[in-house]
C-alpha cells in the first residue's frame, strides 16, 4: 500500500508537471508576434550601420573628423543608455499589461520621429554636426527603451527553456529578416538616386576649361544631390512606418507573464545589489568576453562595407545588392543554425559558425575585383552572420538560468543581464567605428570623390578583413573559457524544474 501510494504520488506529480509544461508552451502565433518585435531594432540598426557613415560623408558632406565624432559619441551614448534603461526598468512596478510592455509602447512614436530627423539635411550653414549628434543620440536612447525591455521579455513569455529557445530562433529569423528589409528598403530606394561624385584633378593646377566644366555640371550635381537627400528621407519614412507596425503587433500579440514564485512580492529589486551579483557571475563575464570581440568584428565589417564596395571594389551601383545578398543568405540559414545547435550544442555552433567567415573575409581582399566572386563571398559570409546573430541571444537565457540556481532568492535581474551585455558590445563598436572613420580621414578620404587614394583603399581592406579576422580569432579563443556546455545546460534545466 505504501508503494502504491508512493507510485500514485509520483504519478500525480508527473501529471502536474505535464500540465505546467503544457501551460508554459507557446503557440506559433505568440512566437511570431514576439519575433516581429525584434524587427524595428534590426531594421533601423542595419540602415544606420551600413549607410550612416557614407550618408554623413557624401550626402550631408561633413568632414570625416566630425563624422567620426558623431558616430563614436552616438554609439557610446547608445551603450550608456542600456544600463540606464535597465536600471529604470528594474524600478518599474508591474502594470495591467506587464512591467516591460509599457516601455515598448510609449517609446515607439518618439523613436520613429527622431529616426526620420537623422536622415534630414537641415538648411543651416553651421550647426549640422550638433543636429546629427542630438537626433542620433536621442534615437539611440528611445530605441534602447524599446529593445532592452523587448530582449528581457524572453524570460517572461515562458518558464520552459525549450520554448524560450524556440521563441529565440523565431526572433532571430525575423530580426535577420529585419536586417534584410533595412538593407533592401534603404539600399534600393537610395540606390535609385544618382549621388554625384567629384572627379579628382589629374594635374595639380586646374585649367580654365576644367573650372568651366565644373560650373556647367554644378546645377546637375546640385539636383542629383537633392534627389539623393529626398531618397534617404523616403526610406526613413518607410522604415519608420514598419517600426510602428511591428510595435503594434508585439503589444497586441504577446502576454507578459510572471513566475509563480515572483507573485508573492511586488517590491522593486535593488538595482545596484543585482548589478554586483550579475557582474560576479563567472558564466556571464565569460560569455561577454567571448562575444564582445566576435560582435565587434561583424560591426566593424558592417560599418565600412558600403565604402569598401563603392571605392575599393569599384561597385558603386551594386553595393546595395551585395549587402542584400549577405542578409538574405543570413535569413535563410538561421533555421539551419537552430537545428545545428540543437543537434551538436551551442558551443560547437559558435566555433563552426563564426569561424566560417574567416576564409571569405580574406578572399574578398586578396582576389581581384570581380562581381561574381563578390556575390559568392557575400552569400557565404551571410551564413556566418546568421550564427553571429542567433547564438549570443540563444545562450544568454542559459546564463540567467544558471544565475537563478546560484541565487534563488535574488529575482528580477533579467533587464540587467540583457542591458549590460548590449552595453559592452555597443561601446566597443562605437570606439571601433570612430577609430575607423578617423583612420579614413588620416588616409586622405575625399568627400564625394569618385575614387579614393590608394591609402584609403588599403585602410578599407584592413577594416573589412584583417582587423575583423583578428577579432574573431581572439573572441573564439576567449570563448573556450565559457563553462555552460550541453551537459551543464541539461542539469540546470532539471534543477530549475525541481525548484519551481
Amino acid at each position: 500500500p505504501a508503494g502504491a501510494a508512493a507510485g500514485a504520488g509520483t504519478g500525480g506529480a508527473d501529471r502536474v508537471s505535464l500540465r505546467q509544461e503544457s501551460r508554459a508552451k507557446l503557440s506559433v502565433c505568440s512566437k511570431l508576434c514576439y519575433a516581429v518585435g525584434g524587427a524595428p531594432y534590426q531594421t533601423t540598426g542595419c540602415a544606420l550601420g551600413f549607410f550612416l557613415q557614407i550618408y554623413l560623408l557624401d550626402v550631408a558632406q561633413l568632414d570625416p573628423f566630425y563624422a567620426s565624432i558623431i558616430l563614436f559619441v552616438g554609439r557610446a551614448w547608445d551603450a550608456v543608455t542600456d544600463p540606464m534603461v535597465g536600471f529604470f526598468i528594474s524600478k518599474t512596478s508591474w502594470t495591467r499589461v506587464g512591467r516591460l510592455m509599457p516601455w515598448i509602447i510609449f517609446s515607439t512614436p518618439f523613436a520613429v520621429l527622431s529616426y526620420f530627423l537623422i536622415w534630414f539635411v537641415p538648411d543651416i550653414s553651421s550647426g549640422q554636426v550638433l543636429w546629427y549628434l542630438v537626433f542620433y543620440c536621442l534615437f539611440q536612447t528611445l530605441v534602447t527603451c524599446f529593445h532592452v525591455p523587448y530582449s528581457a521579455l524572453t524570460m517572461f513569455i515562458s518558464t520552459e527553456q525549450s520554448e524560450r529557445d524556440s521563441a529565440t530562433a523565431y526572433r532571430m529569423t525575423v530580426e535577420v529578416l529585419g536586417t534584410v528589409l533595412g538593407t533592401a528598403i534603404q539600399g534600393q530606394i537610395v540606390g535609385k538616386a544618382d549621388t554625384p561624385c567629384i572627379q579628382s584633378p589629374v594635374f595639380l593646377g586646374e585649367t580654365n576649361s576644367s573650372v568651366a566644366m565644373e560650373e556647367v555640371n554644378m546645377t546637375h550635381d546640385t539636383g542629383s544631390l537633392t534627389d539623393t537627400k529626398n531618397a534617404y528621407m523616403i526610406a526613413a519614412g518607410v522604415i519608420g512606418g514598419l517600426y510602428i507596425l511591428c510595435a503594434v503587433i508585439l503589444s497586441l500579440g504577446v502576454r507578459e507573464k510572471r513566475e509563480a514564485s515572483e507573485l508573492q512580492s511586488d517590491e522593486p529589486v535593488s538595482f545596484f545589489r543585482g548589478l554586483k551579483l550579475v557582474m560576479n557571475h563567472g558564466a556571464y563575464i565569460k560569455l561577454i568576453a567571448g562575444f564582445l570581440f566576435t560582435s565587434l568584428a561583424f560591426m566593424l565589417l558592417e560599418g565600412n562595407f558600403a565604402l569598401f564596395c563603392t571605392y575599393t571594389l569599384g561597385f558603386r551601383n551594386e553595393f546595395q545588392n551585395i549587402l542584400l545578398a549577405i542578409m538574405l543568405s543570413a535569413t535563410l540559414t538561421i533555421p539551419l543554425w537552430q537545428w545545428f545547435l540543437t543537434r551538436f550544442g551551442k558551443k560547437t555552433a559558435v566555433y563552426v559558425g563564426i569561424s566560417s567567415a574567416i576564409p571569405f573575409l580574406i578572399m574578398v581582399v586578396l582576389l581581384d575585383s570581380n562581381l561574381i566572386v563578390t556575390y559568392i563571398v557575400a552569400v557565404a559570409a551571410g551564413i556566418s552572420v546568421a550564427a553571429a546573430f542567433l547564438l549570443p541571444w540563444s545562450m544568454l537565457p542559459d546564463v540567467i538560468d544558471d544565475f537563478k540556481l546560484q541565487h534563488p532568492d535574488s529575482r528580477g535581474h533579467e533587464a540587467i543581464f540583457f542591458s549590460f551585455y548590449v552595453f559592452f558590445t555597443k561601446f566597443a563598436s562605437g570606439v571601433s567605428l570612430g577609430i575607423s572613420t578617423l583612420s579614413l580621414d588620416f588616409a586622405g578620404y575625399q568627400t564625394r570623390g569618385c575614387s579614393q587614394p590608394s591609402k584609403v583603399n588599403f585602410t578599407l581592406k584592413m577594416l573589412v578583413s584583417a582587423v575583423p579576422v583578428g577579432l574573431i580569432l581572439l573572441g573564439l579563443l576567449l570563448f573556450k573559457l565559457y563553462p555552460i556546455d550541453e551537459e551543464k545546460r541539461r542539469k540546470n534545466k532539471k534543477a530549475l524544474q525541481d525548484l519551481r
